[in-house]
């Protein structure tokens, strides 16, 4: 149920969200939540780290939980400096074995949440890392968005932080640290949007986020702009899409053009075929890597989040998103969506797939195949999904 009485601002890539993000963290009082994928001993992990560490240093409870696989390499000095200072960090599933047959190993903490003192939050796609590319300074910073919110909405970001903290604090046997925070957010109303926060756990809110998708989308009037850097939708999202598109709706898909992951990246392109017969309109950002997961709709509806649409993410993935029912959000999302179309991307034509070379015809159905045999494996039905 979407929450009204909140206040949400976009944030645009690391150069909006990390002086807010830590801004936030020296104004705290209490206590700090911090969730990532990644956190990397670079210039920006160096600025949270201290921040972090001042607040703890001034008495505020420092929450800190990092996937155990994507920030495992986090530097032991650094860790032993953020115990030295009360900053309590949790490792989330530290123990990576890959060839292990307990699929539990699959599933990651790919949330990048914040909440500070029960009153702001933050959410969104960005990792604790610089945007730049290390060994590539032509490239642009790593596009991506992040929302910083108040109202009643950063009660439920919060309830869900304070959870996965105690959780896997107890897993990990620190009864100590899996207490429930004292904490109690307000429920005054900061401002006029309506805002639905919606997490994946892997039980019961397993395709949540999916289907608040499909929802917006069947819903879809006039404009679908969908922006993803890993995109490889299931039959349910991919078939609303190309229904959308019949039934009139201008349906724009912007995904990544350089090849970060080779393997997501060529088997989504078995499905561009399929798109763009449908009249969908296929963009590839290529001024750096695009790190994004976001959408619009009609102009009055807007998801941030960290949930790609491909299976590991909605099937294996930890992840969480806001959705948002303003016009001003929605249509500032939508022009800096329109801004990258028109100036960061290339738009991919039918002729353009007709004429690639018969390897790059045949590889996204290869890669395809891939895909769909590593979920099978995994166990997490990746024909049912796929198909």
């Amino acid at each position: 149920m979407y929450v009204a009485g909140n206040r949400f601002k976009l944030l645009y890539n690391g150069q909006d969200y990390f002086p807010a993000l830590i801004d936030a963290i020296n104004l705290a009082q209490q206590e700090v939540f911090l969730e990532s994928y990644l956190f990397e001993a670079d210039e920006v992990g160096t600025a949270v780290m201290e921040a972090l560490i001042a607040a703890a240093l001034r008495g505020v409870r420092v929450n800190l939980q990092i996937d155990g696989f994507g920030a495992g390499h986090l530097p032991l000095s650094w860790r032993e400096k953020l115990a030295e200072s009360g900053v309590r960090v949790l490792f989330f599933r530290p123990e990576v074995k890959i060839l292990s047959p307990d699929r539990q190993r699959l599933r990651r903490l790919h949330r990048k949440l914040a909440v500070i003192d029960g009153n702001v939050a933050f959410i969104g796609g960005i990792n604790i890392l610089s945007d730049f590319e290390q060994g590539q300074p032509e490239l642009a910073p790593r596009y991506d968005y992040a929302v910083r919110m108040v109202g009643p909405l950063v009660a439920q970001v919060h309830e869900s932080v304070d959870h996965l903290w105690r959780h896997t604090a107890w897993v990990q046997l620190k009864q100590n640290w899996a207490k429930t925070s004292v904490t109690r957010p307000s429920d005054r109303a900061l401002g006029r949007a309506r805002g639905l926060f919606l997490y994946r756990d892997n039980l019961r809110h397993r395709r949540d986020i999916e289907r608040e998708y499909l929802r917006a989308i069947l819903r879809a009037k006039s404009e679908i702009i969908l922006a993803n850097a890993y995109f490889l939708p299931g039959y349910r999202l991919r078939h609303a899409l190309i229904h959308a598109a019949k039934r009139g709706v201008n349906v724009v898909l912007l995904v990544q053009g350089r090849v970060d992951h080779a393997l997501l990246h060529y088997a989504s392109r078995g499905f561009y075929q399929q798109f763009l017969s449908a009249g969908i309109e296929i963009y590839e950002y290529q001024k750096g890597f695009m790190h994004a997961k976001v959408a619009a709709i009609d102009g009055v509806w807007a998801t941030v989040g960290s949930s790609n649409i491909d299976p590991f993410s909605l099937l294996l993935a930890r992840e969480a998103n806001v959705f948002v029912r303003e016009k001003q959000f929605a249509g500032e999302l939508r022009a800096d969506l329109m801004r990258a179309l028109q100036e960061d991307a290339v738009q991919i034509k039918k002729s353009d797939v007709e004429r690639d070379r018969w390897v790059y015809r045949v590889l996204p159905w290869l890669c395809h195949a891939v895909v769909r045999l590593m979920m099978g494996v995994s166990g997490y039905g990746g024909r049912r999904y796929l198909e």
